[in-house]
């Protein structure tokens, strides 16, 4: 399953917000330098699915705030 992210970093309430099955905003409040917004992001939707942080993978946008995601079932 694939997923169009959109990352809010910096942010004072972080969470995940699913617009659609495929479309979601998550906020996290680490800083978008060194990866650290990425890892959280990945960490935040692995959170909310209740599975494993290794069964999401970061496909596009390393340096991007738009992000296509993989969940693996």
């Amino acid at each position: 399953m694939k997923l169009s992210v959109t990352v809010k970093p910096n942010n004072k309430k972080p969470g995940v917000e699913i617009l659609s099955e495929s479309e979601w905003i998550v906020r996290v409040r680490e800083p978008a330098t060194e990866g650290k917004a990425n890892d959280a992001v990945l960490e935040a939707i692995a959170e909310s699915l209740h599975i494993s942080k290794t069964r999401v993978i970061l496909l596009r946008g390393m340096k991007s705030k738009q992000k296509l995601v993989e969940i693996l079932l």
